[in-house]
């Protein structure tokens, strides 16, 4: 069968997908009222929501596409005209947590960072530029643990070359991995540096081996990647690194056009008290200089002060240059492109086309994925974790936000992001949670003494975190106090009742042969007489030959006393299988 490929650009109406899906409208509205969304013939889907009915349907023949109308980097791709300049790498420096990314920018750069990241672990992205053999180099620092997969796909996207670090001591891991694969999918330059080659059981050609088995073929080895061995905390080999990087520059030929509107990427934005937005930008073709006015997404302004990453002033930056700016009227999103116009109505205007392209994807469906999974998980009696995300920067909450989706709750939690936001935690956050038993997070934010008194009142959970995985192993812990304890039985044995000796409202005096497996006090029975089902025992003692014992293995014969609720009579010939029940606290 012919497959039917359906475009949707954010959402379509219920009648609309039902005409190009070839039903009926009553058909389709039938599928959804099943999953329990009560929709018209003029109501909104959102993309995801009609991949689930499409599914639902059993539609397989049926392929949907999303037409793109967001100006995100990975929509961005310029073609070169012949005036191109060289330009500057932008290097991205990955790996596994605690493998010495940081500690290397530091040595770098001349600059101590670590202590002033909590836990000794990046929390966001930062840019920085040095000079090597009279040359500029840009380095993206990105995050190293799990929790920040998402800035660190967008670390990827910026950039030309990955350099990732692998200490010697401790070889591949996880997130050294992933940083392999965001790389490859960046279709940027790798290079390896094996770290800490200066400590004891630092191991290069097992490090190297171990790279080997994740496709990265050491230039030794007949490979293609060059790898530098350093030794970040002593300064080892890093010229040897920076001039490796300058020369796969060279080999990729990278340019920008000077000759045009700048343009570029959001790297990070926040509010500031008495400056108001300010934002990182990487410049990435054009020249951005101070006075000009810029569009982010739905957010606009004009660039009212640029700072370099030293925070000194600067005139003008060049492509391939981070700078930090104030003159945004609204916080840009992390990760959006940023392009340079001729005055203020324009970018007014441009910022309102991209806000109504943006409501078009997500507001404009009234009826969205979330929605009807959460209408579906909620027939299937799942629980419901409502929580509102505060942090310093935007790209925090994305982080924070994209990690809390990422844990498994089997299905049986529902993740609900009531809202999200950037700034100290407010009156208005502490108002959504009340009464909707909702925890608020706060991401390196404060809580000022009038809203935590508030929040007490009220009876708000509010959480401030400097360390994202501390947040994130409290948000499991709520999950999991969601969760209903599990029933564990285990069968332990089985007896041939061959003799009753008393029977009481509540209470059995019987003995029997212990067929297999064993019989304990406090072990509950089956009571089965012919296949059938009778009702179920507790064991409350064991005896054999009239003295009370520990337990009844098989092939022995004993008493037991047992306990019944539901006036059960015992016969000779009846089987009591045993077994062990448990209520366990189940974990995420």
């Amino acid at each position: 069968m012919e497959e039917k490929t359906i475009q949707i650009a954010g959402s379509i109406t219920v009648d609309e997908l039902a005409n190009a899906l070839g039903l009926s409208v009553t058909q389709l509205i039938g599928e959804l009222f099943k999953n329990g969304i009560v929709a018209t013939i003029n109501q909104r889907l959102d993309f995801e929501t009609a991949s689930i009915i499409i599914d639902e349907l059993g539609l397989k023949n049926v392929k949907l596409e999303k037409k793109n109308t967001a100006t995100k980097t990975s929509d961005f791709h310029r073609e070169l005209s012949d005036k191109a300049v060289s330009r500057p790498p932008v290097v991205a420096v990955m790996g596994h947590v605690d493998h010495g990314k940081t500690t290397l920018l530091d040595t770098l750069l001349h600059k101590k960072t670590v202590d002033d990241e909590a836990g000794g672990i990046t929390q966001h992205i930062s840019a920085y530029q040095l000079k090597h053999d009279d040359r500029w180099i840009t380095f993206l620092d990105t995050p190293g643990h799990e929790a920040f997969a998402a800035i660190r796909q967008h670390g990827a996207m910026l950039t030309d070359i990955v350099v990732i670090v692998v200490a010697a001591d401790d070889g591949v891991k996880p997130q050294t991995v992933e940083a392999i694969n965001f790389a490859k999918s960046a279709n940027a330059k790798i290079i390896v540096a094996i770290n800490k080659i200066d400590r004891e059981g630092a191991d290069i050609p097992r490090t190297m081996a171990d790279l080997s088995q994740h496709g990265l073929q050491p230039e030794e080895w007949g490979g293609d990647i060059t790898m530098v061995p350093i030794s970040a905390k002593q300064g080892t080999n890093l010229e040897q690194l920076l001039d490796m990087i300058l020369l796969t520059a060279d080999i990729e030929e990278l340019k920008a056009d000077v000759d045009i509107p700048a343009e570029g990427l959001v790297i990070e934005s926040h509010m500031e008290t008495g400056r108001g937005s300010v934002v990182n930008l990487l410049v990435t073709g054009g020249e951005l200089k101070t006075g000009d006015f810029i569009v982010a997404g739905s957010a606009f302004g004009k660039v009212r002060t640029m700072l370099d990453f030293k925070g000194k002033p600067k005139g003008k930056a060049t492509p391939s240059t981070p700078v930090t700016i104030t003159g945004f009227k609204e916080l840009p999103n992390f990760g959006d492109r940023f392009v340079e116009v001729s005055d203020e109505k324009t970018a007014r205007k441009m910022a309102l086309l991209n806000a109504q392209a943006l409501a078009n994807e997500t507001a404009s469906a009234n009826v969205t994925s979330s929605d009807l999974l959460r209408m579906m998980n909620v027939a299937d009696n799942s629980k419901v974790f409502n929580v509102i995300i505060k942090g310093d920067v935007l790209g925090s909450v994305t982080s924070v936000v994209d990690s809390l989706k990422m844990i498994d709750t089997h299905g049986e939690i529902t993740l609900n992001i009531v809202s999200t936001g950037v700034g100290d935690i407010n009156e208005n956050d502490v108002y959504m949670a009340a009464g909707g038993n909702t925890v608020v997070y706060g991401f390196n934010v404060s809580v000022p003494i009038n809203i935590s008194k508030m929040a007490a009142r009220d009876n708000v959970p509010v959480r401030t975190y400097r360390v994202i995985y501390e947040l994130l192993d409290d948000a499991k812990h709520e999950m999991e106090n969601l969760l209903d304890a599990e029933i564990i039985e285990e069968d332990k044995g089985e007896m041939k009742v061959l003799g009753v000796f008393r029977t009481e409202k509540t209470s059995i005096i019987a003995g029997g042969e212990v067929l297999k497996g064993d019989v304990k006090p406090a072990y509950l029975a089956r009571v089965v007489r012919d296949k059938t089902y009778l009702g179920e025992v507790e064991v409350t003692s064991v005896q054999k030959e009239k003295i009370d014992v520990k337990e009844l293995t098989a092939g022995e014969t004993g008493g037991l006393a047992l306990k019944t609720e539901n006036k059960l009579q015992l016969q000779i010939g009846d089987r009591l299988k045993f077994f062990t029940r448990e209520m366990k606290k189940k974990t995420l």
